[in-house]
C-alpha cells in the first residue's frame, strides 16, 4: 500500500483521536481514546516497517505519545521526565534516523582518518591545515615533559575548565546544528572542517612521538564529545532534509515536524557535551592517572555509549509494537 492510500484510508481515524486528545473533547469521545490509541499504536507499527515516509512517522509517533500520557501518565516529576527522555526516547530517535547518523558519522570521522594520514606520511601538510603559532601551541599543550596535559592551570582552576569546556563544546555542536538550515550542506561542512582540524593534528602529534600524552587525553571523554558532535550534525542534517525533500508537505509543515525531533537530538547531545566536558575538565588532564588506565576506561566508555544507543529503549518500543 502506497503512504498516500494508507493517510487517505486512516486520517478520519487520527482526526478522531486528536479531537479526544483536544481540551474540547465530549465525554463519549474521551472513552473511545484507548481504542484509538490502539489503532494509532498499529498504524505506527505499519508505518515503521513499511519504511513511509519521515514525515507521516513523525506524526503518528507524536500523536501515540500524546495518548499514552494522556491514558497512563498523571503529572510526572522533572526527574522522571528527565531519565525516561535519556533511557528510551533519545536512543530510540538516534535508531529511527540512523541512516543521518551514519552520514554524519561518515563526515566526521572520514575526514579524521583521512587528515590523520596524510599528515603522517606528508608532515608539511600540517602547515596548510593550522597556521604555525596554532600548531606550536598544540605541541607544547601535549609536551611529555610537561606536568599538567592540555590547557596551563592548577586544580583550582578544574571548576574554571569544566565551564569552558562546557562552552566551547555547545559552541560547536550548536554551530554543526544550525548549519542544518543551509540545506543539510552547512552542517556537513562543519562535520568535515572539525574532523579535517582534530585529525591534522591527531597526525602531527603522533608522529613527533607526543602519541601518549595525545591519545590518553582525548580517548575518554572523545566517547561522548565526538559522538555528540555527530549527533548535532546528525540533528541539522534533519532540517535539511526538510528543506530538500520535504514530501507532500509544504516546507514550512514538514521543517517544524523536524525540528521537533531535532531538538529533541539537541538535548541529548548537549546531555553528552556536558559529561564530555567533566571528564576533559578532572580526568583527561590529570598526569596522576596512568595512560594504561585512561585507555582502560575509555574502552568501556566507548563500549557504553555504543550499548547505550543499540539497546537502551528497546523494551518500550517492543512493548507498544503490538498495540
Amino acid at each position: 500500500m502506497s503512504p498516500q492510500e494508507f493517510v487517505r484510508r486512516h486520517e478520519a481515524g487520527w482526526q478522531a483521536l486528536e479531537q479526544s486528545l483536544s481540551a474540547q473533547a465530549r465525554d463519549a469521545e474521551v472513552q473511545a481514546l484507548p481504542a484509538r490509541y490502539r489503532q494509532a499504536c498499529h498504524h505506527l507499527a505499519l508505518a515503521r516497517e513499511r519504511h513511509y515516509p519521515p514525515a507521516l512517522v513523525e506524526r503518528l509517533n507524536r500523536l501515540v505519545v500524546q495518548a499514552h500520557h494522556r491514558l497512563y501518565q498523571s503529572r510526572q516529576p522533572l526527574a522522571g521526565m528527565i531519565s525516561h527522555f535519556l533511557l528510551r526516547e533519545f536512543p530510540s530517535l538516534v535508531r529511527t534516523h540512523a541512516g543521518l547518523f551514519w552520514l554524519a558519522a561518515l563526515c566526521f570521522y572520514g575526514a579524521f582518518i583521512a587528515l590523520a594520514l596524510a599528515v603522517w606520511w606528508h608532515p608539511a601538510l600540517i602547515y596548510s591545515v593550522v597556521d604555525a603559532s596554532q600548531v606550536r601551541e598544540f605541541e607544547h599543550m601535549y609536551d611529555p615533559s610537561r606536568r599538567t596535559i592540555g590547557f596551563e592551570r592548577d586544580g583550582a582552576s578544574d571548576f574554571l575548565m569544566f565551564g569552558y569546556y562546557i562552552r566551547h563544546n555547545i559552541g560547536i555542536g550548536f554551530q554543526t546544528f544550525a548549519g542544518g538550515m543551509l540545506a543539510g550542506v552547512g552542517s556537513l561542512v562543519i562535520l568535515m572542517f572539525n574532523g579535517i582540524t582534530i585529525g591534522a593534528v591527531a597526525g602531527h602529534l603522533t608522529r613527533i612521538g607526543y602519541s601518549e600524552t595525545f591519545w590518553s587525553f582525548v580517548c575518554g571523554h572523545g566517547a561522548f564529545e565526538l559522538t555528540a558532535i555527530v549527533l548535532c550534525g546528525m540533528a541539522g542534517l534533519m532540517l535539511g532534509r526538510a528543506l530538500v525533500a520535504p514530501g507532500n508537505l509544504h516546507r514550512g509543515e514538514a521543517l517544524r515536524l523536524q525540528a521537533r525531533v531535532a531538538v529533541k537530538i539537541i538535548y541529548g547531545a548537549s546531555f553528552f557535551l556536558v559529561l564530555a566536558a567533566l571528564l576533559e575538565a578532572f580526568w583527561s588532564s590529570s598526569t596522576a592517572i596512568p595512560p594504561a588506565v585512561k585507555y582502560a576506561v575509555a574502552a568501556l566508555l566507548w563500549g557504553a555509549v555504543t550499548l547505550y544507543f543499540l539497546r537502551a529503549g528497546r523494551g518500550a518500543e517492543a512493548a507498544h509494537a503490538p498495540c
